[in-house]
Protein backbone atom coordinates (compact mmCIF):
# COMPACT_ATOMS: atom_id res chain seq x y z
CA UNK A 1 0.00 0.00 0.00
CA UNK A 2 1.14 3.54 -1.14
CA UNK A 3 2.13 6.31 2.14
CA UNK A 4 -0.63 9.28 1.69
CA UNK A 5 1.20 12.10 0.70
CA UNK A 6 1.07 14.52 3.82
CA UNK A 7 0.93 17.41 1.80
CA UNK A 8 -3.21 16.61 0.18
CA UNK A 9 -3.95 14.15 2.43
CA UNK A 10 -7.40 15.24 4.13
CA UNK A 11 -6.15 14.59 7.60
CA UNK A 12 -2.85 16.60 7.30
CA UNK A 13 -2.56 19.27 9.94
CA UNK A 14 -2.83 22.92 8.21
CA UNK A 15 0.65 24.51 8.71
CA UNK A 16 1.01 27.16 11.73
CA UNK A 17 0.12 30.60 11.04
CA UNK A 18 2.47 33.77 11.12
CA UNK A 19 1.56 37.22 10.79
CA UNK A 20 4.81 38.81 9.05
CA UNK A 21 2.87 42.35 9.74
CA UNK A 22 2.58 42.08 13.27
CA UNK A 23 5.13 43.71 15.93
CA UNK A 24 8.20 41.70 14.98
CA UNK A 25 8.82 41.46 19.03
CA UNK A 26 5.30 39.48 19.09
CA UNK A 27 6.65 37.48 15.84
CA UNK A 28 9.22 36.45 17.15
CA UNK A 29 7.86 35.04 20.35
CA UNK A 30 5.18 32.79 18.03
CA UNK A 31 8.10 31.77 16.35
CA UNK A 32 9.67 30.76 20.08
CA UNK A 33 6.35 28.99 20.11
CA UNK A 34 6.70 27.09 17.45
CA UNK A 35 8.75 23.87 18.45
CA UNK A 36 12.38 23.65 16.01
CA UNK A 37 14.85 21.81 17.92
CA UNK A 38 17.42 20.71 15.18
CA UNK A 39 15.65 17.42 13.27
CA UNK A 40 12.29 18.79 13.80
CA UNK A 41 12.63 22.36 12.21
CA UNK A 42 9.50 20.90 9.61
CA UNK A 43 6.80 22.63 11.54
CA UNK A 44 8.27 26.08 11.47
CA UNK A 45 9.29 25.29 7.82
CA UNK A 46 5.92 25.02 6.80
CA UNK A 47 4.59 28.00 8.36
CA UNK A 48 7.58 30.54 6.98
CA UNK A 49 6.83 28.88 3.57
CA UNK A 50 3.06 29.11 4.15
CA UNK A 51 3.74 33.02 4.61
CA UNK A 52 6.45 33.94 2.53
CA UNK A 53 4.49 32.65 -0.55
CA UNK A 54 1.68 34.98 0.04
CA UNK A 55 4.35 37.54 -1.14
CA UNK A 56 4.57 37.79 -5.10
CA UNK A 57 7.32 39.62 -5.67
CA UNK A 58 9.21 36.62 -4.05
CA UNK A 59 10.80 33.54 -5.79
CA UNK A 60 10.93 30.69 -3.53
CA UNK A 61 12.71 27.46 -3.47
CA UNK A 62 12.33 24.59 -0.71
CA UNK A 63 14.59 22.06 -0.31
CA UNK A 64 13.57 19.68 2.55
CA UNK A 65 13.78 22.14 5.88
CA UNK A 66 15.32 25.27 4.49
CA UNK A 67 14.14 28.13 2.22
CA UNK A 68 15.71 30.44 -0.20
CA UNK A 69 13.49 33.23 -1.25
CA UNK A 70 14.45 35.89 -3.67
CA UNK A 71 13.47 39.35 -5.51
CA UNK A 72 14.36 39.70 -8.73
CA UNK A 73 14.07 43.51 -9.69
CA UNK A 74 17.03 43.44 -11.53
CA UNK A 75 18.98 46.07 -8.74
CA UNK A 76 22.48 46.01 -9.77
CA UNK A 77 23.73 45.07 -5.97
CA UNK A 78 22.55 41.29 -4.25
CA UNK A 79 22.45 41.36 -1.15
CA UNK A 80 21.91 38.16 1.19
CA UNK A 81 20.10 37.55 4.81
CA UNK A 82 20.28 34.36 6.33
CA UNK A 83 19.36 32.71 9.35
CA UNK A 84 18.68 29.22 11.15
CA UNK A 85 15.24 27.77 12.12
CA UNK A 86 16.79 25.41 14.72
CA UNK A 87 17.63 25.50 18.40
CA UNK A 88 19.19 23.87 20.68
CA UNK A 89 16.91 21.28 22.68
CA UNK A 90 15.97 23.03 26.39
CA UNK A 91 16.67 19.89 29.11
CA UNK A 92 14.41 19.91 31.76
CA UNK A 93 14.73 19.12 35.67
CA UNK A 94 13.89 15.18 35.27
CA UNK A 95 16.63 14.98 32.66
CA UNK A 96 14.48 14.68 29.72
CA UNK A 97 14.24 17.08 26.73
CA UNK A 98 11.24 20.31 26.58
CA UNK A 99 10.35 22.99 25.65
CA UNK A 100 9.30 26.16 27.49
CA UNK A 101 6.54 28.87 25.55
CA UNK A 102 7.75 32.42 25.14
CA UNK A 103 7.02 34.69 27.70
CA UNK A 104 6.82 38.29 29.19
CA UNK A 105 8.06 38.78 32.70
CA UNK A 106 6.58 41.83 32.61
CA UNK A 107 3.08 40.42 31.96
CA UNK A 108 2.42 42.76 28.74
CA UNK A 109 3.23 40.79 25.63
CA UNK A 110 5.74 43.12 23.75
CA UNK A 111 7.04 45.20 26.35
CA UNK A 112 10.03 44.40 27.76
CA UNK A 113 12.29 41.47 28.17
CA UNK A 114 11.33 37.99 25.96
CA UNK A 115 12.03 34.83 27.31
CA UNK A 116 12.38 31.49 25.35
CA UNK A 117 14.20 28.97 23.83
CA UNK A 118 15.93 30.18 20.53
CA UNK A 119 15.39 34.15 21.83
CA UNK A 120 18.69 34.94 21.13
CA UNK A 121 19.54 32.25 18.87
CA UNK A 122 18.00 33.27 16.38
CA UNK A 123 14.58 33.19 16.15
CA UNK A 124 15.04 37.26 16.79
CA UNK A 125 16.68 37.65 14.15
CA UNK A 126 14.70 35.44 11.82
CA UNK A 127 11.42 37.46 12.84
CA UNK A 128 13.41 40.40 11.33
CA UNK A 129 13.81 38.03 8.15
CA UNK A 130 10.48 37.87 7.96
CA UNK A 131 9.18 41.22 8.75
CA UNK A 132 11.78 42.87 5.97
CA UNK A 133 10.18 40.13 3.46
CA UNK A 134 7.10 41.23 3.93
CA UNK A 135 7.80 44.73 4.37
CA UNK A 136 9.88 45.59 1.70
CA UNK A 137 6.66 46.29 -0.41
CA UNK A 138 4.40 47.82 1.39
CA UNK A 139 2.88 50.84 0.48
CA UNK A 140 4.25 50.59 -2.91
CA UNK A 141 7.98 50.77 -1.90
CA UNK A 142 10.87 48.72 -3.18
CA UNK A 143 13.81 48.03 -1.68
CA UNK A 144 17.11 49.54 -3.80
CA UNK A 145 18.68 46.14 -3.75
CA UNK A 146 18.01 43.05 -4.52
CA UNK A 147 17.38 40.80 -1.59
CA UNK A 148 18.09 37.48 -1.26
CA UNK A 149 16.92 35.15 1.90
CA UNK A 150 17.74 32.11 3.01
CA UNK A 151 15.88 30.23 6.00
CA UNK A 152 17.93 26.89 7.03
CA UNK A 153 17.90 23.90 9.08
CA UNK A 154 20.30 21.98 10.83
CA UNK A 155 22.91 24.55 12.22
CA UNK A 156 23.20 23.71 15.81
CA UNK A 157 24.43 20.10 15.07
CA UNK A 158 27.25 18.90 13.16
CA UNK A 159 28.18 20.47 9.71
CA UNK A 160 27.71 17.40 7.87
CA UNK A 161 24.16 17.88 7.74
CA UNK A 162 24.22 21.94 7.87
CA UNK A 163 20.74 23.11 5.62
CA UNK A 164 22.71 26.11 4.05
CA UNK A 165 25.72 23.49 3.18
CA UNK A 166 22.89 21.75 1.37
CA UNK A 167 21.66 24.77 0.11
CA UNK A 168 24.80 25.60 -1.84
CA UNK A 169 25.43 22.16 -2.71
CA UNK A 170 21.84 21.76 -4.31
CA UNK A 171 21.45 25.46 -5.22
CA UNK A 172 24.38 27.54 -5.41
CA UNK A 173 23.61 29.37 -8.05
CA UNK A 174 20.29 30.82 -6.21
CA UNK A 175 22.88 31.53 -3.57
CA UNK A 176 25.92 34.52 -5.59
CA UNK A 177 25.24 37.78 -4.35
CA UNK A 178 27.67 40.94 -3.64
CA UNK A 179 26.78 40.84 0.64
CA UNK A 180 25.95 38.48 3.02
CA UNK A 181 24.73 39.42 6.56
CA UNK A 182 23.81 36.82 8.92
CA UNK A 183 21.48 37.37 12.11
CA UNK A 184 23.07 35.70 14.37
CA UNK A 185 22.98 37.83 17.66
CA UNK A 186 25.72 40.65 17.85
CA UNK A 187 23.61 42.85 20.90
CA UNK A 188 23.43 44.91 17.53
CA UNK A 189 26.79 45.42 16.47
CA UNK A 190 28.43 44.35 13.45
CA UNK A 191 30.91 41.31 13.83
CA UNK A 192 33.14 40.79 10.61
CA UNK A 193 34.37 36.98 9.87
CA UNK A 194 35.18 34.95 12.30
CA UNK A 195 37.85 32.33 13.53
CA UNK A 196 38.47 28.92 12.47
CA UNK A 197 37.82 25.79 14.47
CA UNK A 198 39.69 22.71 14.22
CA UNK A 199 39.87 19.78 16.02
CA UNK A 200 41.81 16.88 17.30
CA UNK A 201 42.36 13.41 18.89
CA UNK A 202 46.61 13.05 21.00
CA UNK A 203 46.71 9.45 21.64
CA UNK A 204 49.21 7.88 24.10
CA UNK A 205 49.50 3.90 24.81
CA UNK A 206 50.60 1.55 27.40
CA UNK A 207 50.16 -1.83 28.71
CA UNK A 208 47.42 -3.05 30.88
CA UNK A 209 48.24 -4.78 34.12
CA UNK A 210 46.62 -5.50 37.50
CA UNK A 211 46.36 -1.70 39.33
CA UNK A 212 47.67 -3.96 42.41
CA UNK A 213 50.77 -5.06 40.27
CA UNK A 214 50.78 -1.56 38.25
CA UNK A 215 54.91 -1.96 37.78
CA UNK A 216 54.02 -4.53 35.12
CA UNK A 217 52.02 -2.20 32.95
CA UNK A 218 52.18 0.91 31.27
CA UNK A 219 49.79 4.05 32.43
CA UNK A 220 48.64 5.90 29.18
CA UNK A 221 46.59 8.30 31.16
CA UNK A 222 49.97 9.38 32.62
CA UNK A 223 51.80 9.77 29.49
CA UNK A 224 49.41 11.95 28.31
CA UNK A 225 50.23 14.37 31.28
CA UNK A 226 52.82 16.38 28.68
CA UNK A 227 50.41 16.59 25.94
CA UNK A 228 48.23 18.77 28.83
CA UNK A 229 51.28 20.53 30.33
CA UNK A 230 51.83 22.00 26.64
CA UNK A 231 48.19 23.21 26.53
CA UNK A 232 48.21 24.41 29.91
CA UNK A 233 51.20 26.11 29.41
CA UNK A 234 50.64 27.62 25.41
CA UNK A 235 49.70 31.48 25.20
CA UNK A 236 47.29 31.91 22.82
CA UNK A 237 47.94 34.83 19.94
CA UNK A 238 45.67 37.64 19.23
CA UNK A 239 46.03 37.92 15.34
CA UNK A 240 44.44 41.04 13.65
CA UNK A 241 43.07 40.59 10.76
CA UNK A 242 42.05 43.43 8.33
CA UNK A 243 41.78 45.83 11.27
CA UNK A 244 39.95 43.19 13.47
CA UNK A 245 41.49 41.67 16.44
CA UNK A 246 40.75 37.57 16.25
CA UNK A 247 41.49 36.18 19.98
CA UNK A 248 42.21 32.24 19.24
CA UNK A 249 42.44 29.72 21.71
CA UNK A 250 43.65 25.86 22.16
CA UNK A 251 42.31 23.82 24.73
CA UNK A 252 42.24 19.73 25.36
CA UNK A 253 37.82 19.91 25.79
CA UNK A 254 38.11 15.75 26.72
CA UNK A 255 39.89 13.37 28.14
CA UNK A 256 38.96 9.67 27.39
CA UNK A 257 41.22 6.47 28.88
CA UNK A 258 40.78 3.14 31.06
CA UNK A 259 38.46 0.53 31.39
CA UNK A 260 38.31 -0.32 35.06
CA UNK A 261 39.13 0.67 38.42
CA UNK A 262 41.63 -1.90 39.35
CA UNK A 263 43.23 -1.97 35.57
CA UNK A 264 45.92 0.24 34.26
CA UNK A 265 45.20 1.91 30.36
CA UNK A 266 46.79 0.78 27.87
CA UNK A 267 45.35 4.11 26.04
CA UNK A 268 44.13 7.53 26.66
CA UNK A 269 42.91 10.00 23.74
CA UNK A 270 42.95 13.98 24.65
CA UNK A 271 40.41 15.71 22.40
CA UNK A 272 41.59 19.02 21.67
CA UNK A 273 40.01 22.21 20.10
CA UNK A 274 41.77 24.90 18.70
CA UNK A 275 40.26 28.01 17.54
CA UNK A 276 42.39 29.73 15.09
CA UNK A 277 42.41 33.75 13.36
CA UNK A 278 41.20 33.93 9.84
CA UNK A 279 45.02 34.86 8.84
CA UNK A 280 45.73 30.72 8.26
CA UNK A 281 44.01 27.73 6.73
CA UNK A 282 42.82 24.21 8.63
CA UNK A 283 45.77 23.06 6.74
CA UNK A 284 48.29 25.84 8.76
CA UNK A 285 45.96 25.46 12.24
CA UNK A 286 46.81 21.58 11.90
CA UNK A 287 50.51 22.34 11.31
CA UNK A 288 51.13 24.92 14.21
CA UNK A 289 49.17 22.06 16.70
CA UNK A 290 51.95 19.71 15.17
CA UNK A 291 54.52 21.77 16.05
CA UNK A 292 53.44 22.00 19.66
CA UNK A 293 52.85 18.49 20.62
CA UNK A 294 55.66 16.78 18.40
CA UNK A 295 56.32 13.56 19.53
CA UNK A 296 52.86 13.07 20.22
CA UNK A 297 50.30 10.55 17.68
CA UNK A 298 48.33 13.59 16.61
CA UNK A 299 45.30 13.16 14.00
CA UNK A 300 42.73 15.98 12.89
CA UNK A 301 39.30 15.30 13.20
CA UNK A 302 37.45 17.77 11.96
CA UNK A 303 38.16 21.15 10.95
CA UNK A 304 36.16 24.63 9.41
CA UNK A 305 37.76 27.18 7.81
CA UNK A 306 37.12 30.71 9.17
CA UNK A 307 36.33 34.16 7.28
CA UNK A 308 37.70 37.35 7.03
CA UNK A 309 35.37 40.22 8.30
CA UNK A 310 36.26 41.67 4.47
CA UNK A 311 34.63 45.03 5.92
CA UNK A 312 36.98 47.22 2.92
CA UNK A 313 33.95 45.28 0.35
CA UNK A 314 32.29 48.59 -0.86
CA UNK A 315 28.71 47.10 0.25
CA UNK A 316 30.14 45.86 3.69
CA UNK A 317 31.64 49.26 4.14
CA UNK A 318 27.93 50.59 3.29
CA UNK A 319 26.36 49.11 5.63
CA UNK A 320 28.29 49.69 8.88
CA UNK A 321 28.03 53.43 7.89
CA UNK A 322 24.00 52.69 8.05
CA UNK A 323 24.11 50.88 11.28
CA UNK A 324 26.56 52.99 12.94
CA UNK A 325 28.96 51.58 16.04
CA UNK A 326 32.40 49.74 15.59
CA UNK A 327 32.94 46.46 13.98
CA UNK A 328 34.25 43.55 16.30
CA UNK A 329 35.81 40.29 15.29
CA UNK A 330 33.50 36.98 15.86
CA UNK A 331 36.15 34.57 17.87
CA UNK A 332 32.82 31.76 17.25
CA UNK A 333 32.60 30.25 14.22
CA UNK A 334 29.45 30.89 12.65
CA UNK A 335 27.73 30.43 8.83
CA UNK A 336 29.58 33.60 7.27
CA UNK A 337 32.27 30.61 7.01
CA UNK A 338 30.30 29.07 4.16
CA UNK A 339 29.71 32.73 2.22
CA UNK A 340 33.23 33.27 2.30
CA UNK A 341 33.81 30.42 0.35
CA UNK A 342 31.64 31.31 -2.27
CA UNK A 343 33.52 34.39 -2.58
CA UNK A 344 31.01 36.85 -1.31
CA UNK A 345 32.06 38.95 2.08
CA UNK A 346 30.44 38.18 5.07
CA UNK A 347 29.31 39.64 8.46
CA UNK A 348 27.12 38.75 11.89
CA UNK A 349 24.32 41.42 12.82
CA UNK A 350 21.32 40.75 15.06
CA UNK A 351 19.35 41.41 17.89
CA UNK A 352 20.57 39.48 21.10
CA UNK A 353 23.44 38.83 23.45
CA UNK A 354 25.35 35.80 22.06
CA UNK A 355 25.87 35.09 25.47
CA UNK A 356 22.90 33.96 26.66
CA UNK A 357 22.45 31.34 23.45
CA UNK A 358 21.58 28.24 24.55
CA UNK A 359 21.32 29.26 28.24
CA UNK A 360 18.02 28.37 30.69
CA UNK A 361 17.31 31.95 30.55
CA UNK A 362 17.75 32.80 27.07
CA UNK A 363 16.34 36.51 26.69
CA UNK A 364 15.71 39.32 24.02
CA UNK A 365 15.07 42.82 24.52
CA UNK A 366 11.71 43.42 22.74
CA UNK A 367 13.11 46.85 21.25
CA UNK A 368 16.22 44.99 20.51
CA UNK A 369 14.53 43.52 17.81
CA UNK A 370 12.60 46.23 16.67
CA UNK A 371 15.89 48.41 16.30
CA UNK A 372 18.04 45.27 14.15
CA UNK A 373 14.73 46.07 11.68
CA UNK A 374 14.53 49.47 11.83
CA UNK A 375 18.52 49.34 11.01
CA UNK A 376 18.43 46.59 8.34
CA UNK A 377 15.06 48.36 6.61
CA UNK A 378 16.50 51.80 6.56
CA UNK A 379 19.71 50.13 4.67
CA UNK A 380 17.58 48.16 2.20
CA UNK A 381 16.00 51.35 0.97
CA UNK A 382 18.07 53.89 1.73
Amino acid sequence: MTAPDLNTHPNARPPARLDLHQDVALLTARLIDIYSVSGEEGELTDAVEHALRSIPQLELVRDGDSIIARTNLGRAERVILAGHLDTVPLPTTDGSLGTVPSYWPSGAPGEGVLYGRGATDMKGGVAVQLALAAGLFDGGAEPDKDVTFVFYDHEEVEAVKSGLGRLVRNHGHLLGGDFAILLEPTDGTVEGGCNGTIRFEATTRGETAHSARAWMGSNAIHAAAPILARLAAYEPRTVNVDGLDYRESLNAVKVNGGTAGNVIPDRCVVEINYRFAPDKSPDEAEQHVQELLEGFDVVRTDAAAGARPGLNHPAAASFVAAVGGTPKPKYGWTDVARFSELGIPAVNFGPGDALLAHKDNEHVEADAIRECLRALRSWLTA
